[in-house]
């Protein structure tokens, strides 16, 4: 703003205090527009999981800005490839960006680990749709709690490893059972609740693989000599889908199981025929089962199929423009609206947030599968 400008609004605004009206401060009028960001793998391997979730943001802005609102919202895209070494380089400038007042995100829960000192720092408000690390809701660990300024929708890995253990043996006579983690803080965190629910007796082996690993002949000999049945993988889709290829090449024909990382339908269509049956879990509900009417919307302003997290997304988004919309235009102002939430989800679920940026209304973990290449519902895991 150059110094004219300033000056002229100074003299408005003096005249206005002289007549006597009551006048917003400068700073208020002067915001006709703030932005939000997305955060999440929008390029490299994990694209599809940024992609889904930001078409879901980017629909609930259109239906914000369809109401011709007072404050104008645009989207900033911040593409970390669900790579915590990213995301501590993009952070930096999201934080600075002083007109994005609040981020939906980040997706991933190492990702955010590497972003929450730059965001703490700068007060920026996160929501995230798909971050489920225990640790980032846990005060008591100092290294990646996200408080005050971290918050999600979905339940956590400590309700989705126990639903993972049981769903991937259902039906499953004499379960033998082996556990692979990707070493990510997601899979390992994910990992442990798993195995804290397999019972010994059916463990028959684990092994933890670097997640941009492509050549698993170690990793199918062990499972090979250990005669395992099930096989449950607690990284993510894309490298799930080149370990599930490798596994049926070599003859294993038994259950392969994976947490909501593996969770997309890019799973299928990379892994192909391989992918069949493969048993999945997430603390999400399809859009077109939670809500048919607004995913024939979804489709007919975004041209595709919502994707996974979009209940989450959108829900996410929408605690933000309501914010908006009530005249929360600042980091501070936006983080006492989020904290204070109280409101409903489109699945029909409560959502406020505990002190420690949890949801109230979570708790459910879903089972999915894949039959003729494409994601099921199979509803929630008992």
């Amino acid at each position: 703003m150059n110094k004219k400008i300033q000056k002229a609004l100074a003299v408005a605004a003096a005249a206005t205090l002289t007549l006597g009206v009551v006048s917003v401060s400068q700073a208020q009028a002067a915001v006709k527009s703030v932005s939000i960001a997305y955060q999440g793998p929008l390029s490299g391997g994990e694209a599809q999981t940024g992609i889904d979730e930001q078409n879901a943001v980017k629909f609930a802005i259109k239906q914000y800005m369809a109401t011709n609102p007072a404050v104008k919202v645009t989207l900033v895209s911040v593409d970390d490839q669900g790579d915590p070494s990213v995301a501590g380089t993009v952070a930096p400038g999201t934080a600075a960006n002083k007109n994005i007042i609040a981020v939906v995100g980040p997706a991933y829960s190492g990702a955010t680990i590497a972003s929450l000192p730059y965001y703490k720092a700068g007060r920026l408000p996160l929501i995230s749709p798909s971050a489920t690390r225990v640790s980032l809701t846990n005060p008591k660990d100092k290294a990646s709690f996200g408080g005050p300024v971290f918050h999600r929708i979905p339940s956590t890995d400590a309700k989705q490893g126990p639903a993972l253990a049981k769903y991937a043996v259902q039906g499953v006579s004499n379960p033998k059972v082996f556990v692979i983690d990707d070493q990510s803080s997601y899979s390992t965190g994910l990992r442990d609740y798993v195995l804290k629910q397999v019972a010994k007796s059916t463990l028959v082996g684990k092994d933890s693989i670097p997640n941009d690993a492509t050549d698993f002949s170690a990793t199918l000999s062990k499972i090979k000599s250990t005669d395992a049945n099930v096989v449950i993988y607690t990284g993510y889709f894309s490298q799930a889908s080149k370990l599930i290829k490798q596994l049926r090449g070599a003859g294993y024909d038994g259950v392969f199981a994976g947490g909501d990382g593996v969770l997309n339908q890019e799973f299928a269509d990379l892994a192909g025929k391989d992918a069949e049956g493969a048993r999945l879990t997430g603390g999400t509900i399809p859009l077109a089962d939670a809500d048919p009417a607004l995913e024939a919307k979804f489709k007919a302003s975004m041209g595709v199929a919502s994707g996974v997290y979009a209940v989450e997304s959108y829900d996410a988004a929408n605690i933000i423009l309501s914010g908006i919309a009530a005249g929360k235009t600042t980091r501070s102002g936006m983080l006492n609206w989020i904290k204070g939430y109280n409101g409903t989800g489109v699945a029909g679920n409560s959502i406020s947030f505990d002190r420690n940026g949890d949801t109230a209304g979570a708790g459910f973990i879903n089972g999915f599968t894949i039959k003729d290449g494409k994601v099921v519902s199979k509803g929630q895991i008992k």
